[in-house]
């Protein structure tokens, strides 16, 4: 009888760190449950990047996009952390474990470790412990939703401090996320570094985060485009159903134009309404207190000056101009409604 064949495991996947931080914290010195190796791949970690000024700011894990096989941490996490900083948010970017080595759900498990890592270390960071959220971008967005509607408040007599600290995110951000499994909205993948390619129904049921919001669910902020063609908008328009059943705050914008993958959405020549989407984002972080509304006034002249995040005129700046009026009782000729 031949012998059985021994299981190859694939190879961890190591990512390129995000540029910009101020220093890396390793979620588990100790190692991570359900690690492999104890090389860059087998290793979840934080970067981060502090905001200045006085007082307690709020606070941002950025979670980049990549299908759960890879990490964009240039376009989907170092420029929002800046972004965030210049308005007064201290900003963090997560490189969890990925696929096909680190299947569901250990990469859930690294972003749970980083909210209550921040939560334990608000006090050290001058960081609000309640205004605590997450951004995510594609697969990025789908482990926020996850994060966002399946949580819990903390084992109180853990024996690590960190686990004692809730994992709920105050708010989510969702970009061209991927939200639902339901085989009646198109799709390229079906998350197949994550959850394989032969899946069992328990386990589609547990990654399909429509079905798993409540009233419990995080206030969310949707962004997709009608044009993306790898990330149908209809998992954006799912999920805001669901959230609007269960009475959750939400805000949804779909713009008709833009490929997937497309970050912040600023200096695109061929598509300069997208630009205005950050300001959408400030706005409603502004509205519900997770952002200071003249935080952006303190900045360098090139911040003030509305520049891009690659150093060339920001085409979004006359788009929050308009938009200053919504928020004052004003239409957007600045006449009173």
């Amino acid at each position: 009888m031949p012998a059985a064949r021994a299981e190859v495991v694939p190879p961890a996947k190591v990512v390129k760190p995000p540029t910009g931080f101020s220093r890396t914290v390793v979620l588990w010195p100790r190692g991570a449950p359900g690690a492999l190796g104890t090389g860059e791949g087998d290793i979840p970690r934080l970067y981060v990047y502090p905001a200045t000024g006085e007082g307690l700011h709020s606070a941002v894990i950025v979670l980049p996009g990549g299908g759960y096989s890879n990490l964009s941490t240039e376009k989907e996490g170092a420029e929002e952390a800046r972004w965030l900083n210049q308005r007064g948010v201290t900003a963090f970017v997560l490189v969890y474990r990925l696929g096909p080595r680190y299947g569901f759900p250990l990469p859930m498990w690294d972003g749970a470790r980083a909210i209550r890592y921040v939560r334990s270390q608000a006090a050290e960071l001058g960081i609000d412990k309640h205004k605590i959220g997450v951004w995510g971008f594609s697969a990025g967005g789908h482990l926020a939703a996850y994060l966002a509607t399946t949580h819990d408040a903390g084992e109180k007599n853990a024996a690590d401090p960190i686990e004692r600290e809730s994992d709920r995110p105050d708010f989510a951000i969702l970009s061209y996320a991927r939200l639902s499994m339901d085989p009646a909205i198109p799709r390229r993948t079906s998350l197949e570094a994550l959850i394989g390619t032969h899946p069992t129904s328990k386990l589609i049921d547990a990654v399909n985060l429509e079905q798993h919001v409540t009233k419990d669910t995080s206030p969310c902020f949707l962004f997709s485009t009608t044009g993306d063609q790898t990330v149908n908008s209809m998992n954006s328009t799912a999920f805001y159903d669901a959230l609007k059943r269960a009475g959750v705050p939400a805000e949804l914008h779909i713009f008709e134009r833009g490929e997937h993958g497309l970050g912040m959405a600023q200096g695109l020549a061929h598509l300069p309404e997208l630009a205005i989407y950050p300001t959408l984002v400030e706005n409603w972080m502004q509205i519900h207190g997770w952002m200071q509304e003249d935080a952006a006034d303190h900045h360098t002249e090139e911040s003030r000056e509305a520049r891009s995040l690659d150093g060339s005129k920001r085409e979004g700046a006359q788009g929050k101009d308009r938009l200053k009026g919504i928020n004052k009782g004003e239409g957007f000729a600045g006449k009173p409604l």
